[in-house]
């Protein structure tokens, strides 16, 4: 879901683009044959089991055979980016994900755990070039993270679990990846 309407890619848009250029490149949604690597934080494991859950259902529904996924859970969403690399640089994954919840609090904490968390998993996608999939909600309510991970098509486990196989899709197309 985006903020407005008037974000969204249009309809034939991408087709309009493709007939101007000499290479138009589109992540494909069937997952056969992808290996996937996710790592969950266990805090706010309430919220990120649903995130885990929902990319789960996602990725089978996409074709991904289950059997092809390695859950890796670590204490928090700090530790996502090390536990990412480790995934990343096994040469077992062609896409790994990142499940975490920061939510807002009274402290500081917050821009400083978000923040290290999505440099970190920026690093180890440009570093490795696999491609690792930001999955961690940065919320200011509790309420905010409990939506953002109902178990609907608005839950944003399922959202990464798609930008995954289709971010393999352009990869794998640009010459790069396993």
């Amino acid at each position: 879901m985006t903020s407005s309407d008037a974000t969204i890619l249009a309809d034939g848009a991408v087709d309009a683009i493709a007939a101007r250029v000499g290479t138009s490149i589109v992540g494909g949604d069937s997952g056969s044959g992808i290996a996937v690597g996710i790592a969950c934080a266990a805090f706010n494991g309430g919220i990120t089991h649903r995130l885990l859950s929902g990319a789960l259902d996602r990725l089978e529904a996409s074709g991904v055979d289950l059997t092809d996924v390695t859950v890796a859970w670590v204490p928090g969403a700090f530790e996502l980016p090390v536990a990412c690399r480790a995934m990343a640089r096994s040469g077992a994954y062609d896409a790994v994900i990142a499940f975490g919840a920061v939510i807002r609090g009274d402290t500081g904490h917050y821009e400083f755990v978000a923040g290290e968390c999505a440099s970190g998993l920026q690093r180890v996608q440009l570093d490795t070039g696999v491609p690792t999939i930001f999955g961690v909600l940065t919320t200011e309510t509790v309420g905010q993270a409990l939506e953002r991970s109902e178990p609907d098509a608005t839950n944003k486990g399922s959202e990464a679990a798609i930008t995954a196989i289709e971010t393999v899709h352009v990869v794998r197309a640009l010459g790069g990846g396993r």
